[in-house]
């Protein structure tokens, strides 16, 4: 009998070649053959699976977003806390790259990044993901500040917005061996702390 093949299985092994390739070489080495090599199947397997290299790049994005997910989860459930400032810690600490999976993550969403300053098509499939994570963190900083739990001088988008250029900031400079990622993480947490350390003084004293 011929041997079944697990679909959703071979597109993640398509999926995988494709990333391995953009986080080693950039996404400019990307194409359908070349993938074909990777993965270790002929040129007509990726096609059938893909009909473009665009589909094959949205697929790319797409696994990186939900790898993205499953370590701020991760770092979630570790620490067992659902106060705001655990959720900023959790996200902010999955997009600094923590051992060599997220390394070639993080070089990957860099070769899409980079690709995509030319490329009107993949900046518009890009661009969404980022957009979503700051609308995420932005309504529970707006949540927390009518709360009590931020000054209410603070703006919850523009907070959002610097917390998460500094982590692609420090992320740059871990790729670059420039800091550790526990000397990045330091840094985040003095943020966290000018952002979150004041809070009990935004209450009034029990009676």
């Amino acid at each position: 009998m011929p041997k079944q093949v697990d679909h959703d299985e071979r597109r993640r092994q398509l999926t995988e070649a494709l990333l391995r390739i953009a986080g080693t070489r950039g996404l400019q080495a990307v194409s359908m053959r070349e993938i074909a090599a990777e993965a270790g199947v002929s040129l007509r397997v990726v096609q059938y699976y893909f009909t473009d290299k665009q589909a094959l790049l949205d697929s790319g994005l797409a696994e990186l977003a939900a790898r993205l997910d499953r370590r701020v989860r991760q770092r979630a459930a570790a620490t067992g806390r659902l106060s705001t400032r655990s959720v900023f810690e959790a996200v902010l600490g999955a997009i600094l790259p923590s051992d060599e999976q997220s390394r070639l993550d993080s070089l990957a969403w860099t070769a899409y990044y980079t690709a995509a300053l030319t490329d009107p098509a993949l900046a518009a499939a890009a661009l969404t993901r980022p957009d979503a994570l700051e609308d995420f963190l932005t309504t529970r900083l707006t949540t927390a500040q009518r709360a009590g739990d931020l000054a209410s001088d603070r703006d919850p988008r523009t907070e959002v917005a610097t917390l998460l250029a500094l982590a692609n900031g420090l992320t740059a400079g871990v790729l670059g061996r420039q800091r550790s990622h526990e000397a990045a993480i330091a840094i985040i947490d003095y943020h966290l702390d000018r952002l979150f350390g004041p809070t009990a003084t935004l209450r009034p004293p029990p009676d």
